[in-house]
């Protein structure tokens, strides 16, 4: 069953889309089935991978319309490993429509019960505010992965995210977890760079993983292609960097299901030992 993680940061222009479009490939790369989510009416991820109005079948908008069922929206992918289901908001209207229906929190976290089983990663590319489809997502999700660039007002989105997530927990998703706080855009040697870590390991030190997202001109070139970096060029400094994190994550995930399993092991062995006593 999938493992669906949230990437999501109440403030723009921090690498949100970037993080889920190269992670969801990097992901891919290392064989894990994955799906790849646009949750932003904008359709950056979309877009990001080559999908335009012009070859989208349907989207995450005419799942929520029920006009479409949710594997009719599913896209392939360059990557054999690799799908999406874009967004697919091409006016004004459809965005407030599906604005207004995503005030049910629950409409994706139901939907997804149908798919959840052919995935091994399902990534959510969030809006950068914390209502409708981000809470959608949010509800949906195992945890939350948070996109951080130097900088005052990132810090500060991400105490709020932090104070959001606490609500989540105790009204719709009380499993939710913090997946991990990423740095983007990272340039090391300067006083920003130096206070913001300095910031995040006075309060989140747990929470931040240890693969940091260098300032790389070919993660933004890669998206005027419609590619993912890696399918740009697999040997710059962005795509070595998604791919480190992305087996960052897998070994996280690993070790989660290992502390799951745990309890078993140990029942299985309390009752082998009753049998023979």
């Amino acid at each position: 069953m999938a493992k669906i993680i949230a990437v999501a940061l109440p403030k723009g222009g921090v690498g949100k889309t970037t993080t889920a479009v190269n992670l969801a490939a990097s992901l891919a790369v290392a064989e894990q089935r994955t799906l790849l989510i646009d949750m932003d009416t904008f359709g950056a991820s979309g877009l990001s991978l080559g999908f335009t109005n012009g070859t989208i079948k349907a989207g995450l908008y005419e799942v929520f319309n029920f006009v479409a069922g949710i594997q009719s929206a599913i896209h392939k992918t360059e990557l054999s490993f690799l799908d999406i289901i874009p967004i697919n908001v091409q006016s004004l209207h459809a965005e407030e429509r599906l604005t207004r229906l995503a005030d049910n929190r629950s409409m994706l976290k139901n939907f997804l019960r149908a798919i959840v089983h052919q995935y091994d990663y399902i990534i959510l590319d969030c809006p950068p505010v914390l209502r409708g489809l981000s809470t959608n997502a949010l509800t949906a999700a195992d945890s939350v992965l948070m996109p951080v660039k130097s900088g005052h007002f990132a810090l500060d989105a991400v105490d709020k995210l932090f104070t959001y997530l606490e609500w989540i927990r105790e009204v719709a998703n009380k499993s939710l977890q913090v997946e991990g706080i990423l740095i983007t855009m990272h340039e090391p040697n300067t006083r920003v760079t130096d206070i913001t870590m300095r910031e995040l390991q006075a309060k989140y030190r747990r929470h931040m993983f240890r693969t940091f997202i260098p300032k790389n001109i070919s993660l933004g070139e890669a998206s005027f292609y419609g590619k993912a970096a890696i399918m740009y060029k697999v040997n710059s400094r962005g795509s070595v960097a998604y791919l480190t994190l992305a087996r960052e994550i897998i070994a996280h995930a690993r070790e989660e299901q290992t502390l799951k399993l745990q309890p078993s092991i140990v029942q299985a062995a309390v009752t082998q030992a009753q049998t023979v006593i």
